[in-house]
């Protein structure tokens, strides 16, 4: 009766998660899976969820370890499991978090790949505006960068989501999570005239999507990743990917001088932490930069 017991709490947890933090499907999804993965470990030893100790989570990381689990892979399961067994202690089900001391997976923490302003400007040159196809490119992908949006969030804008007499998007983040941020003259030009010329013979009635295709629907991810692949070819860019833009957003205004708080907030990023990496990047990019052009160095390899 342990497993019975276990899925009526998951699936109780679940339909907890799904109303009060608006998931999508896709991270209800996920959660799901890596829920279910811990319960039928649990479920060989006969321990339902509510019964689970510290080294039953242990043992499960370990496991994980032995099958060659990636420590990111690893960590999003005990994130998943955390968020479990922290609910429970709430509800007062369970006294005590059996994950409370369970350690993070260590794992190094990849750097983002960004491009340069030159090649930004490359790729926001690359289509052509003299078809109705390139003014809807060139604007969305001036959104992108502009506003440092994910992929997700430039295709779910909607005709109230953008303001250009104020100069400024209304993104909706993770969690549904509302947040405004600024965009310059190049994109609010290039988003009107691509609402005047293109969208009003495209869209389908009653399509409130911002971006549409051609034949009136909403722009997809995927469309949108294809668009991005053709252009960054006409741009001489090699290994892009559209969350680059998002990267190289971040990365240039911090390497300007931006506050890091207010490119935390730009971003959507909840922790300070995560945007600090782009700090990282610079770090970086110094060090390669003395190492290929520091004069001394050129004397130690004589």
């Amino acid at each position: 009766m342990a497993d019975a017991e276990t899925d009526l709490v998951l699936d109780a947890y679940l339909a907890h998660v799904r109303v009060e933090r608006g998931l999508s499907r896709a991270t209800l999804e996920a959660y799901g899976a890596d829920l279910t993965r811990f319960a039928r470990h649990l479920e060989r030893a006969s321990i339902p969820a509510v019964g689970a100790a510290p080294e039953h989570v242990s043992a499960f990381l370990a496991q994980l370890s032995r099958e060659g689990l990636s420590a990111r892979s690893q960590a999003r399961m005990l994130s998943s499991v955390r968020g479990l067994y922290r609910w429970l202690v709430r509800e007062q089900t369970i006294t005590r978090d059996p994950t409370e001391l369970a350690p993070a997976p260590s794992r190094t923490k990849k750097l983002p790949v960004v491009l340069s302003a030159e090649e930004v400007r490359a790729l926001l040159a690359a289509p052509d505006e003299s078809t109705p196809l390139g003014v809807r490119d060139a604007a969305m992908l001036h959104t992108m960068y502009a506003a440092g949006l994910r992929v997700s969030e430039l295709v779910r804008l909607d005709l109230s989501s953008v303001q250009l007499d104020e100069g400024f998007v209304v993104a909706h983040g993770k969690g549904n999570k509302r947040r405004l941020v600024p965009i310059g003259i190049p994109a609010r030009e290039r988003i009107a005239r691509y609402r005047a010329e293109v969208r009003e013979r495209w869209a389908a009635a009653g399509e409130r999507a911002l971006f549409v295709t051609e034949r009136g629907t909403a722009m997809t991810r995927q469309n949108f990743f294809e668009r991005v692949r053709i252009h960054a070819m006409t741009a001489g860019i090699r290994r892009i990917s559209p969350h680059k833009l998002r990267h190289s957003f971040a990365t240039h205004l911090v390497e300007r001088g931006a506050d890091l708080r207010a490119v935390q907030a730009m971003l959507g990023h909840a922790d300070i932490s995560t945007t600090q990496i782009y700090t990282h990047v610079l770090d970086e990019r110094a060090r390669a930069m003395v190492r290929d052009l520091h004069p001394m160095n050129d004397e130690t390899e004589k």
